[in-house]
């Protein structure tokens, strides 16, 4: 399974950056320990370690940390690589040089499909969240929207740049003037989703500069990106080890961040049972789609990684069974859990169809519960994972 867009790591978005003529810190990217102690001593001051990974909140989950010193960056480093970030493992550090920071801001480029517009998002308050700005002090956040066929006009930048607080007349309003056309480039020539800086800030030494960036690119465009789609190519950056190893077996699978995992039989009742657990309070783990005619085989590797998956507490099994016989499906369960036993987790089943009875009697030897209706088996899992 390919996914749509292809998120480019920070480095490699801090390059398009510069590429457009925007100024930011000196670094360079490691892939060990010792490289990142070569790296903070070429930079001679102290230096930021960034896990290269492309999930929003590193900070908050331990890949972000300063370095005084060279020895002190290896040290760091050693305990950052091989971390794992929501699902993704760190195998790349970005070293950067450590810049003292005045206010930051915040600024992305986005398509707004309703209007068929793109659309700056900025506000003077960075560091966070869009999400949690606009929830906290929504009006502080100012929109300002560009007509494609019309592209970026001096009104548009002169709009983004006074509501960020940078002065007229300056040299941060002509870098951040900067930023705003190299960002609007970025999304036009590169067909991309998203262009982001978060933050954007000000430094002591009175520059503005983006200290993150990211950028998100439409896969079907990658094609006209050559370089871009033999990155994609060589390191997919956004595919979890759950996700690898499911596309090796030959299933559907979407890593997603709640609790319950969810196995079904094609995309359209893998989707609605996920709408129900959410209904119901629940918020599943991933999309996991066996497909049509699974057999057992299939079922115990999808169940295995679940199994295996360290924040999945509950297991909702739903199979609308024609092609694909329940008695399978309960023999898949069965050679999951004699390999790997429950793993302290709790599995629930709603199974119809072809072989249903025989599939029954199958799990109700090795204690697993069968549930008549989805709805119910639903608010079984939620109710669990809860406990």
């Amino acid at each position: 399974m390919i996914p749509k867009t292809m998120k480019l790591y920070e480095y490699e978005a801090k390059e398009i950056f510069a590429k457009y003529g925007v100024k930011i810190p000196p670094g360079k990217l490691a892939l060990s320990p010792q490289e990142v102690r070569k790296i903070a001593e070429e930079i001679g001051k102290p230096v930021v370690l960034k896990a290269q990974v492309t999930v929003a909140g590193r900070g908050k989950a331990g890949g972000i940390k300063v370095a005084k010193s060279p020895q002190e960056a290896e040290e760091l480093a050693k305990q950052m690589f091989g971390m794992n970030i929501k699902g993704l493992t760190v195998r790349k550090i970005y070293v950067t040089e450590y810049v003292e920071v005045e206010r930051e801001m915040y600024l992305s480029l986005i398509i707004d499909r309703a209007s068929r517009r793109y659309l700056f998002l900025a506000s003077p308050i960075g560091g966070v969240d869009i999400e949690e700005i606009a929830k906290r002090e929504p009006e502080k956040i100012k929109r300002v929207y560009v007509d494609p066929f019309e592209g970026l006009k001096d009104f548009h930048i002169r709009g983004i740049v006074s509501w960020l607080g940078v002065k007229a007349g300056t040299q941060q309003w002509e870098q951040a003037a900067g930023i705003v056309k190299a960002m609007y480039k970025a999304m036009t020539e590169l067909e991309a989703e998203l262009v982001e800086s978060n933050p954007l800030a000000v430094t002591k030494s009175g520059d503005v500069i983006p200290l993150d960036a990211r950028i998100i690119i439409d896969d079907n465009a990658l094609y006209k990106h050559p370089d871009l789609e033999k990155a994609y190519e060589e390191d997919p950056r956004d595919v979890t080890e759950f996700e690898r190893y499911a596309q090796r077996i030959g299933f559907n699978y979407v890593e997603l961040d709640g609790d319950i995992g969810i196995i079904g039989n094609g995309a359209g009742l893998t989707m609605s049972t996920m709408d129900l657990v959410y209904h119901y309070g629940g918020r599943p783990a991933n999309f996991l789609d066996i497909g049509g005619g699974a057999s057992r085989e299939v079922v115990k590797e999808a169940l295995k990684v679940l199994l295996r998956h360290p924040r999945v507490k509950v297991i909702f099994i739903n199979i609308f069974g024609g092609i694909t016989r329940a008695d399978e499906v309960a023999a898949g369960v069965e050679g999951a859990l004699n390999e790997l036993g429950n793993a302290g987790k709790k599995i629930i089943v709603r199974m119809k169809g072809t072989n249903e009875e025989l599939g029954r009697q199958m799990l109700a030897k090795i204690g697993v519960p069968l549930y008549e209706s989805a709805e119910e088996a639903a608010q079984k899992a939620v109710e669990l994972a809860r406990i």
